[in-house]
């Protein structure tokens, strides 16, 4: 979100354009691309406009190319208008009468579909539409509610009539239905003291408080979201659930306020330091009024945070310094382990990464790895100079030979994220998005590959290993930064078909394998009882089948329903994730696992586990929320 706090000709002036906040709104949207590729949508309020006048604006497109076909369409438009001469390019004025998005209060979103369909109509922001201008609303959010069907039969019993179509639709009547109810207070308070209507609206606009309006929209709700919205008015607030889930950062200086999920593009777009972004804390509302006033207050009880920690290891953009660092400690933590199963030879060891993502992780384990081969040689030196057996080419030997080796083994040829790309193209796309390196591994070697996270094993099984086990090493490895997803996710990330989840299956073929398949009958019957229960009493009885094995014996299962047995290789294969322990000391500040340990920070998330394993059990398909 964008809010100029000028009008357009002081940008104009300085920076040479009246579109400084429609440009910078595109590179923001540029710059968190990785959050979301199913579609795209912007929004513009314009402040002050003239009664008969427009003054928000909306487009919306789920093209391939989405973001730059709507800012390219508008920009076609906007050179039109000047053809025509509606528009001089000397003037702002022009450029706000004429140009839809030449308005001050500018919003935008990056779809990444974890809800309703993939159509352009599911794409935000969302748009409530009325006569008055302190009652229009556009609504953006990443979010996912787990108690929709309960906010919707809520509506009903208020007397609406919603429709069921996307979880934001529903957010979008809660919180209109209190803009609502806050609108008519003031109106009718000012009508009974005999307020000239044409004042009433001015007066609705200063008094209407939209910290109020969520703090009633919000009270019942049960996910992970952060949602920004527009009024007619040019009011403008961003709020962030209570357990901050879901992240959000917003900058303030003297030109402009802007606000966006991630603290890097915030950085880059604007050109500042770190410490001048501030974040958004959990269950508070951070409003904007129509006369550039800001202020950050709380909407919800205080709870203990629950931050996400895929956000960390996967989803967010690497480049921030803190994921930096954590992603880095995160492939730390597997040097160890790594360097044992290799016996400590690294003269036949290469070490690789994949995908992109994996790298920060990678330059982590290979520092590490190389301070574990320098204090084996110091101790070494050590040894021969107290035995005095030190010589040169004792030292040759110890202080050349068997260092770590890095390769650059696995390339990504397409700019494209296989994880948050539609279900049907995931493993089309995962067949062809990387090549390797050829000539480098011996047949002797044990290939090391660092992943960030193994959700489904789709492109391990179809493309990664396909790939590496051309160059024919005796042993691959396959290293995950993040520990085994045995769990749904129902608060922003698209993980929540749990028979989808390799570790799951791996899981359910040990019980098959080991004759323990009455457990798999005795946990659907659990979650058969607990189907109708309030969602505070529904407990995770999914835990139950992961019980009988440890994090290993599942791990060989994985390496085994993953292996590429029909392309000729005959090498072993081995895959180690990260241990929780680990995780935990690597984001300490994102404490929110439930991916891995089921640990869900609302009732509503162990309800939609409950769901997944009762849709994976009666072969339902869908997500389970």
């Amino acid at each position: 979100m964008i809010r100029l706090l000028k009008p357009l000709s002081y940008y104009h002036e300085k920076y040479g354009t009246a579109l400084y906040g429609f440009r910078k709104l595109f590179l923001l949207m540029e710059k968190q691309h990785n959050r979301g590729q199913d579609g795209a949508g912007i929004g513009c309020v314009k402040l002050n406009a003239p009664i008969g006048r427009r003054y928000m604006f909306r487009r919306r497109d789920m093209n391939e190319n989405c973001l730059t076909y709507i800012f390219n369409k508008c920009l076609r438009e906007y050179n039109e208008l000047v053809r025509k001469g509606r528009i001089q390019r000397d003037n702002p004025d022009s450029v706000k009468d004429f140009f839809p998005f030449g308005g001050e209060v500018l919003l935008g979103h990056l779809r990444y579909a974890t809800s309703g369909s993939r159509s352009q109509s599911s794409c935000h922001p969302y748009f409530r539409r009325s006569n008055w201008i302190t009652r229009n609303l556009l609504l953006a959010g990443n979010f996912n509610l787990t108690n929709v069907n309960k906010l919707n039969e809520e509506l009903v019993s208020r007397g609406q009539h919603p429709i069921f179509d996307t979880d934001t639709q529903t957010i979008l009547e809660r919180i209109g239905s209190h803009l609502d109810e806050a609108h008519g207070r003031i109106y009718r308070e000012m009508k009974a003291r005999g307020v000239p209507g044409e004042q009433i609206t001015e007066i609705i606009s200063k008094e209407l408080d939209p910290a109020s309006i969520i703090r009633e929209a919000t009270q019942d709700w049960d996910g992970g979201y952060v949602i920004a919205g527009l009024i007619g008015n040019g009011d403008a607030f961003v709020f962030r659930d209570p357990l901050g889930i879901r992240p959000c950062h917003y900058i303030i200086n003297d030109e402009v306020i802007a606000v966006a999920s991630e603290r890097v593009p915030l950085m880059t777009i604007f050109g500042i330091g770190a410490e001048q972004v501030q974040e958004l804390k959990p269950g508070h509302v951070f409003v904007i009024k129509n006369t550039g006033n800001s202020y950050e207050v709380p909407f919800a009880e205080k709870q203990e945070p629950q931050k996400c920690s895929f956000e960390r290891i996967y989803f967010s953009r690497g480049n921030d310094p803190e994921i930096y660092q954590e992603r880095k400690s995160l492939g730390a933590c597997l040097a160890k382990p790594l360097a044992e199963l290799v016996n400590y030879d690294f003269s036949k060891t290469v070490f690789g990464y994949i995908p992109n993502t994996a790298e920060p992780a990678y330059n982590g384990l290979l520092e590490e790895l190389r301070l574990l081969r320098r204090q084996e040689v110091k101790e070494q030196i050590l040894k021969a100079a107290k035995n005095d057996d030190l010589n040169d080419a004792l030292l040759d030997e110890l202080i050349m030979a068997n260092w770590p080796r890095a390769e650059k083994i696995a390339l990504k040829d397409i700019k494209l994220r296989t994880f948050i790309s539609q279900e049907k193209d995931r493993i089309n796309l995962a067949s062809h998005v990387y090549d390797v390196t050829y000539g480098i591994i011996k047949e002797e070697d044990t290939l090391v590959c660092v992943d960030d996270s193994i959700v489904r094993g789709t492109t391990l099984k179809e493309s990664i290993l396909h790939i590496l086990s051309r160059t024919n090493p005796k042993r691959i490895i396959i290293a995950s930064t993040a520990p085994q997803i045995r769990y749904p996710d129902c608060y922003g990330i698209d993980m929540s078909e749990l028979g989808k989840f390799i570790a799951f299956q791996a899981t359910i073929a040990l019980l098959e394998e080991q004759g323990k398949s009455a457990l798999i009958h005795e946990v659907y019957q659990q979650c058969l009882a607990q189907k109708d229960l309030p969602a505070n009493q529904v407990k995770n009885v999914v835990q139950r089948l992961y019980e009988p094995f440890s994090p290993q014996e599942i791990s060989k299962k994985i390496a085994e329903l993953v292996y590429p047995a029909d392309n000729g290789w005959t090498g072993q294969l081995e895959i180690v994730f990260q241990g929780i322990e680990a995780l935990r000391a690597s984001i300490p500040d994102h404490t929110g696992d439930w991916y891995f340990t089921g640990k869900y920070p609302t009732p509503g998330g162990q309800v939609v586990l409950n769901k997944a394993f009762l849709n994976y059990y009666e072969k339902k398909q869908g997500r389970s929320y």
